[in-house]
């Protein structure tokens, strides 16, 4: 919180010291950190801006059964097979699951991985907004997240909306509602998260009207500044003083946020994802929030998670699959389309998938269980080579037969889209050793 504390005394014009500096927050997580003491973070980082590229990541918790979305198993038999057929997309040959019917129309824009390797079979989001087991680097915090990465490297597009913006609902199994740690790189580069404490501290703790004439502003400021540091230590905080004002007193965020200014007709093609079902202890199908994202993007967030329904389907996998599909299709087709009539499909890939895949053989309770041989992904956008499927799993669907692409592999390629050279690019660690972002080759397939 910008929160510089004096004695309660009052200025000329009537606002106490205390309640003038009181002005807002971010909620980073379970912690609070002052918006001035991210800015100088960045600003010690070396940080410019640059081009605006973005990354949308959809996170599916609790696994989606690959076979049942990308990768339909006709010559299985009965007992693996399921009871979804494949349909036939835009691209000759290519053919995805029956409930993805809009999605399959604009095969042309996307790509599926069917042949994704070397999960560890956590239930958690780490390895999707990582690319790395959690126990790597643990000693001294651990990996950062993409999110955290980007807004450590390039900063923010526009001074007042944060580079890295978690959409993530709470959930009652905790770790599905992760939208990305900061590992090694501290609390200065967390997710803003706008739901919750978040949104509320969006909002002036005093008066607009108090604020509407920034020279006030700025020599209120300047009065208290001589007051608490006379020998001219606060000087240095000026610049980061000044932009943390700019984003709370700037409607830019919260009206990326306010999905009430879309057309009907926009709201309509998207959906809300109700009625929620199969949610339990996950995310509901928050088929609204992929509409955020967009709206974050064309603001000038570089990087937007969410999470996206509970797909850990070991009971009534095919009605879960048929509501969760269903919906899926709708919002993300409606967001893929959406940043292509606005022309910034090349700059925003959009990625959807989950920690790891399920089991070939249907249980007893029309289920699949965990399976972390092998899962999947889609993907859109990005300047990417669209209009193909890469790697294959066996008839079965238990691994991957040709072409296993690792989940290091898809940062690396989601780097190099953002305008990051994964190879060269590194960060400091704590310890004052260089660390390289990714640890993968980037798919030579989409670039």
């Amino acid at each position: 919180m910008l929160n510089l504390f004096g004695n309660p005394t009052r200025f000329c014009d009537g606002v106490s010291r205390r309640s003038f500096l009181k002005i807002g927050a971010f909620a980073f997580g379970s912690q609070y950190l002052g918006l001035d003491q991210l800015f100088r973070a960045e600003a010690q980082a070396g940080q410019r801006p640059s081009s605006h590229k973005a990354v949308i990541n959809i996170f599916l918790g609790g696994g989606p059964p690959h076979q049942d979305m990308w990768d339909i198993k006709t010559e299985a038999p009965t007992e693996i097979r399921g009871e979804f057929k494949p349909i036939d997309t835009n691209v000759p040959g290519i053919q995805i699951g029956e409930t993805f019917q809009r999605l399959a129309k604009m095969m042309d824009k996307c790509a599926v991985i069917r042949s994704v390797v070397g999960a560890t079979g956590g239930h958690d989001a780490f390895q999707c907004t990582t690319g790395y087991e959690s126990k790597n680097l643990a000693p001294i915090g651990g990996r950062p997240s993409l999110g955290s990465t980007i807004a450590r490297v390039q900063g923010a597009v526009d001074p007042s909306v944060p580079p890295f913006v978690g959409l993530a609902k709470s959930t009652q199994h905790a770790p599905w509602s992760d939208s990305g740690r900061t590992g090694f790189l501290g609390p200065a580069f967390a997710p803003f998260k706008p739901d919750g404490p978040g949104m509320a501290n969006m909002k002036l703790n005093i008066p607009t009207d108090q604020l509407a004439d920034r020279r006030q502003l700025r020599s209120s400021f300047d009065t208290l500044r001589r007051e608490l540091d006379a020998t001219g230590m606060m000087d240095g905080i000026d610049a980061a003083t000044e932009r943390a004002l700019g984003v709370l007193t700037s409607s830019k965020l919260l009206e990326a946020l306010d999905i009430s200014r879309e057309p009907e007709k926009v709201l309509a093609r998207y959906g809300d994802g109700t009625p929620y079902q199969f949610q339990y202890d996950g995310a509901p199908t928050v088929n609204d929030q992929l509409l955020v994202a967009r709206r974050l993007v064309e603001a000038g967030a570089r990087c937007v998670t969410l999470s996206y329904g509970r797909w850990d389907s070991h009971g009534k996998n095919f009605d879960l699959v048929r509501d969760h599909g269903g919906k899926l299709d709708q919002c993300l087709s409606a967001l893929i389309e959406d940043l292509d009539v606005r022309g910034m499909l090349d700059d925003v890939t959009v990625i959807a998938w989950g920690e790891f895949g399920r089991t070939p053989k249907i249980n007893n309770g029309a289920g699949r269980d965990h399976w972390p041989q092998v899962s999947c992904a889609f993907l859109a956008g990005g300047g990417m080579k669209t209009g193909q499927a890469i790697g294959a799993t066996n008839r079965l669907g238990e691994h991957a037969a040709n072409r296993p692409v690792h989940f290091g592999e898809i940062f690396a390629t989601l780097y190099h889209n953002l305008g990051i050279n994964p190879e060269t690019t590194t960060i400091m660690d704590p310890t004052g050793r260089p660390q390289h972002l990714v640890e993968h080759p980037v798919i030579r397939e989409l670039i």
